[in-house]
This record gives C-alpha cells, sequence and structure tokens, in this order.
C-alpha cells in the first residue's frame, strides 16, 4: 500500500490545470509544526493498515461463513430430498398395506368358498358311495335297468318320430313305394355277413330319390332337377342325423351345419396346421385346428367337395351305427345306412340291451 502511494508521488504531472490544481491545494507547513503533521500523517497511515488488514481478516471469515452457508444449503436440499422419497415411501408402503388387506380378505374368502365346497364334496361322496352300495345289491341293479329301459324306450319313441317325419322307403315300381323293413336284424357287430344292402337309387327319403352319380361325375347334360332333388334329400339326411345324434346323446365326429338343400358339414382333420406338430405338448389342440366347411349340395360347388361332403355324412352315419353296436352297410350307402339306424333304434331288442 505504501509502495503504491509513493509510486502515485513520484508520478510526474505534465498537465497544466491540473499542476495548478496541486499549487491551489498545496498546504504551506511551518516549520514548528513539520514535527506534528509528521507524527499525525504516521499515526493515519497506521490506522489506515490496520484497518486494511481487519477488513482482509473480515473478508476471509465472510468467505468461509459463505462456504459454510453453501454447504448448509446443500444439505438442506439433500434432506429435501430424502424427505420427499419418505414420503413416497410411506405412500407406497400404505398402497402396498391396502392391497395386502383386500388381497387377504379375498384369500378369506376363497378359503370358505373351498371349505363350502369341500364339505358339499364329503357330502357328494357320502351320497354316491350309498349309490353305489345300492347300485351293488340286487334292488339298485335292477333300478338301474329300469331306469336304462326307461331312457331307451324314450330314445326309441323320439326318434320313431324322425322316422315318421323322414321316412326312407324302398321303390318298387315307377309308382309304388313300400317300408323298407327286409334288413335283418342279424347286422348286429358279430355277424354282419347275413346283410346285403339295397341299391342306393331304390331308396328315396321322403319321396325323394338320392342319387350319387352327379357327386362323381358331372357334365353340361347333367339334370338340373335331378341335382336339386339331390341336394334337398342330403338336406333330410343331414337333419334326421342330427335329431338321432342329440336324441342318444353323441356328438358328432362331423358337425353338420343345417340349412335345407344348403347344408354344410364340417371337418377338423383337414385344416389343422402342419406347423401345429412343432408345438409344445400342452399347446392344446384346438387353438389350431380349425374347421373346413364342405357342402352337401352341388349347385356352384367343386364336385370333389360335395362328394367328400357325403362321405362324411355317411360316416357320422356310422358312428350312430357303432354306438348301437349295428355293422354299417358301406361308405355308399347313405339312405341304406340311415334305415338301418332307424330300425335297429326302433327294434325291441334296443331296449332290452
Amino acid at each position: 500500500m505504501e509502495n503504491r502511494e509513493q509510486d502515485r508521488d513520484k508520478t510526474l504531472i505534465t498537465d497544466p490545470k491540473k499542476i495548478n490544481a496541486a499549487h491551489e491545494n498545496v498546504q504551506l507547513i511551518e516549520w514548528e509544526d513539520f514535527d506534528n503533521e509528521l507524527a499525525r500523517l504516521w499515526s493515519l497511515t497506521s490506522a489506515l493498515k490496520e484497518a486494511n488488514e481487519k477488513k482482509q481478516s473480515l473478508q476471509e471469515k465472510l468467505q468461509s461463513l459463505i462456504q459454510v452457508k453453501n454447504e448448509s444449503l446443500n444439505k438442506l436440499n439433500e434432506l429435501e430430498e430424502m424427505r420427499e422419497r419418505l414420503e413416497a415411501r410411506k405412500v407406497f408402503m400404505a398402497n402396498m398395506s391396502t392391497h395386502c388387506k383386500v388381497a387377504t380378505e379375498d384369500a378369506k374368502k376363497q378359503e370358505e368358498m373351498l371349505s363350502t365346497e369341500v364339505r358339499s364334496l364329503l357330502v357328494a361322496g357320502t351320497s354316491l358311495s350309498e349309490a353305489n352300495r345300492l347300485l351293488t345289491e340286487e334292488r339298485g341293479c335292477v333300478k338301474l335297468k329300469n331306469v336304462q329301459r326307461k331312457l331307451r324306450a324314450r330314445q326309441q319313441y323320439m326318434i320313431s318320430q324322425v322316422s315318421l317325419l323322414y321316412p326312407v322307403k324302398i321303390l318298387v315300381g315307377p309308382a309304388q313305394e313300400q317300408e323298407l323293413e327286409s334288413y335283418s336284424s342279424s347286422s348286429r357287430l358279430g355277424n354282419p355277413s347275413a346283410s346285403k344292402p339295397v341299391n342306393q337309387g331304390s331308396l328315396t327319403i321322403l319321396g325323394l330319390n338320392l342319387t350319387l352319380l352327379p357327386f362323381t361325375k358331372m357334365s353340361f347334360f347333367t339334370d338340373k332337377k335331378e341335382v336339386q332333388r339331390s341336394a334337398t334329400a342330403l338336406g333330410y339326411v343331414a337333419h334326421a342325423v342330427s335329431l338321432i345324434a342329440s336324441y342318444l346323446q353323441v356328438p358328432l365326429r362331423y358337425p353338420l351345419r343345417l340349412g335345407g338343400s344348403r347344408s354344410y358339414i364340417n371337418d377338423h382333420a383337414s385344416s389343422i396346421d402342419p406347423a401345429s406338430s412343432d408345438l409344445s405338448l400342452d399347446t392344446t389342440l384346438s387353438a389350431n385346428v380349425k374347421l373346413a366347411e364342405f357342402p352337401l349340395f352341388l349347385e356352384g360347388q367343386d364336385t370333389t367337395r360335395a362328394a367328400y361332403a357325403v362321405f362324411l355324412l355317411n360316416k357320422d352315419i356310422e358312428q350312430l351305427l357303432n354306438f348301437i353296436g349295428v355293422k354299417s352297410l358301406g361308405p355308399r350307402h347313405v339312405l341304406a345306412n340311415l334305415k338301418e339306424l332307424l330300425r335297429s333304434v326302433q327294434s325291441s331288442e334296443y331296449i332290452d340291451t
């Protein structure tokens, strides 16, 4: 500080105005007062030095206080963030506690329902055991056979109504028809050779003849009315088969979509995705199977698909024949197989079996 003042005193003033102003400010001191003024100047210089030192000390203390203040502010910010996280954690724990209570209540309800079902199963098991005990007795077997005979009698009655609704007859002359009762009951499984199928063309259903020739060979000269009559006859057969299957409580292997002379039959196996064989074993087959429909009529359809539909319809009739223990008459005898099915169910042997 003193060096800067000495340097400032040594600087030459060249500006005339400043020189005149300096001369004007010059204070004349008597020689006798020079010591006093010098002592006063020295004391002022010492006081200025002490003031600068105090300033420097205060500046350092202030800087340290500012640093401590900044650190405390940072700590406060961190503490505020931790407090916010803590509040969020409390809210999360409260939600978890609520969900836990709800889950516990649901578990208790399910446990109560399960215990009720277990008690019901125990009661049902006791009843079943009692029923089995009664069935093992002689009276129980008789009662079961009586119930079965009543059920078969009811089925026989319902299917006889189907036979009246869709009568299958044999065509004897140009304008005469008679009931086809010539099939012997010897067509039961174990003695299939005793029955001879009647010609498909000689059978009618509800007065309509089913001709399968157009299904194998379709040409421009094919009689359109004959094609329509065959489609109508197949619609009758499909409806009759559907009713008989429902009465016998047999799910058909090839389901039918009834529509009169525009009926369809569905096949599962023909549309299974080949890539499904690469799936895991626990994958259900129904997820990879799509129904393929085949028309039971020829008009506007491919003859191969229509012939395959007739083949599937005959397979459904064979399934019903096998269910009651009767041998099929062959794959080309739709009406003959249907007639045999109706005759077998309406016979007295059906009730006694």
